[in-house]
């Protein structure tokens, strides 16, 4: 379990993010694109659920590098992890933060910040975490 206050934490302990607002909710950008936004649900979004339970807890969106990798994220079947039919063709997933792993968001997060950031900035990020 993870609060939004932690996702922050996480987002801005990386290189060169900077948090801010997208359509009023708290995001995390790095070189002036996003990777990671607090994404509530519209009521359509809600309708298209129908008969099945709504998450709960705060939704965070996270970036991923294409529509593979999103692809792969889903299928492992992580607690939490889900899209809805708004991202259909679009490289993201959805977390409900109140019941994923703080390990699972943590590597989302970082995921999406390489996906996002300058090449040279991740490289050099990675390298450093390697030597870590």
């Amino acid at each position: 379990m993870v609060s939004v206050e932690e996702v922050a934490e996480l987002a801005t302990s990386l290189p060169e993010v900077s948090e801010g607002t997208s359509r009023g909710n708290r995001s995390w950008e790095v070189a002036g694109t996003g990777f990671a936004w607090v994404r509530p649900f519209s009521k359509a979004d809600i309708r298209r659920f129908g008969e099945h339970p709504v998450p709960a807890g705060p939704i965070v969106a996270v970036m991923t590098a294409d529509l593979a990798e999103k692809e792969a994220i889903l299928a492992e079947g992580r607690t939490g992890f889900f899209t809805i039919e708004h991202f259909d063709g679009y490289a993201a997933v959805l977390i409900d933060v109140t019941t994923a792993k703080q390990r699972w968001v943590r590597e989302a997060i970082v995921d999406a910040w390489l996906a996002k950031a300058p090449r040279e900035l991740a490289d050099a990020y990675a390298e450093r975490e390697l030597r870590g």
